[in-house]
């Protein structure tokens, strides 16, 4: 039986070259960096260095930049210190958003009674630039919450649209990147951005490991106490091996980006043709057809499947070595419909099964090829 593995927006393979680095440091840098003598000096130095390099991708300050422990704690620490500390009193966000953002401000609206504002999206999931910008003319104190690469459908947000439009109006704005860091560059001096979220494991880096940019003088306060790592913003013996693991393949990944993008775009646009050639009554959801608004990396695909088969589909794709997902990752094993699909998808849409399929540079065409021919017999049985 062959492994096709194509759930890459869940998690990625880490890099051998990753692995190495942080293998390395595992052995030789294990002095906790918060320590005063050699060996503490020593990791001291290796995460600064880190940070720095960490920082030179996006134009910004290595003060900016927030070791955590992935996307999740990012969204919560912005979001929840706007509430919490800087007074903020609404949040407008989209109903398509991740759960780390949908859920964590469904939370600070009932402990703290702050107005939880909705902006419009279409059809194909795309956010209404017109009713955000209404939104926040009639605001008083206002943080955007909206993600720049939607995970389940791809579509690609105008996050320089956006953050213009806070700044105009004296708004935050803050944005989950994990689908999009490593995969895009993201200048964060011409973007008014205040707060980004981003996750290593998304970019074939290491599980557990992140950060969060807080831009300068934001008054951002902690949300883990303790002690007075990461400049106060979150406490805690900073993970130096993961750290230098995320460095190591951001490092990579930007080094290697155009030609990475091409490989990757080549076979989301070869698996699109066969799709429509061999199923052509498949439908794809969200923008995720047109690689010009949709990211490079990710298909999320309708089957033409009778309803009372559809729960077969993912045990069947499991079976056949195919690794996939019928939305986020963090809702594997759940019974309940994609939030994000339910939102944008007619009610006979829905009765279909739909399935998201992601790219990365280790997967090639026999392997779609694979795929196609399995999902063509489910469909024709």
């Amino acid at each position: 039986m062959k492994h096709v593995y194509l759930d890459n927006a869940a998690t990625t393979a880490i890099r051998k070259e990753v692995i190495e680095r942080m293998t390395t440091v595992l052995q030789e840098n294990y002095g906790n960096a918060s320590s005063t003598h050699s060996f503490g000096r020593s990791s001291k130095a290796l995460l600064e260095q880190c940070r720095k390099n960490i920082a030179s991708y996006f134009n910004v300050s290595a003060s900016e930049i927030v070791f955590t422990s992935g996307g999740t704690e990012a969204d919560n620490l912005a979001l929840r210190s706007a509430v919490r500390d800087l007074g903020y009193t609404e949040i407008i966000t989209s109903k398509i958003e991740h759960h780390a953002v949908l859920h964590t401000a469904e939370q600070l609206q009932k402990e703290y009674n702050v107005k939880l504002t909705y902006v419009n999206v279409d059809q194909c999931g795309q956010v209404d630039y017109e009713h955000l910008e209404q939104l926040l003319k009639s605001s008083d104190k206002a943080i955007v919450s909206l993600m720049h690469i939607n995970n389940e459908i791809g579509n690609i947000l105008d996050i320089k649209k956006v953050a213009d439009l806070c700044k105009s109006n004296y708004a935050l704005f803050h944005t989950d990147t994990v689908q999009s860091v490593g995969h895009y560059k993201i200048d964060l001096q011409a973007i008014p951005i205040d707060f980004l979220a981003a996750s290593a494991h998304k970019f074939h880096g290491p599980k557990g490991v992140g950060f969060c940019f807080i831009r300068r003088e934001s008054g951002l306060k902690p949300l883990i106490f303790g002690g007075e790592q990461e400049r106060g913003y979150r406490a805690g013996t900073e993970s130096i091996h993961n750290i230098v693991g995320l460095d190591e393949a951001l490092k990579i990944a930007y080094s290697n980006l155009e030609d990475d993008k091409k490989y990757v775009s080549g076979l989301k646009t070869y698996f699109i043709e066969q799709l429509k050639n061999e199923i052509p009554e498949a439908s794809f959801n969200g923008r995720c057809e047109d690689n010009t608004n949709s990211t490079y990396t990710l298909v999320n695909v309708c089957l033409p499947i009778a309803a009372e088969k559809t729960a077969m589909l993912q045990f069947q794709l499991d079976l056949k070595g195919i690794a996939c997902s019928k939305g986020s990752a963090c809702q594997s094993g759940s019974s309940q419909q994609s939030h994000v699909l339910t939102e944008i998808l007619s009610e006979n849409k829905l009765k279909q099964p739909s399935v998201r399929f992601s790219f990365s540079i280790y997967n090639t065409k026999d392997e779609l090829d694979y795929v196609i021919s399995v999902l063509k017999a489910f469909v024709n049985s």
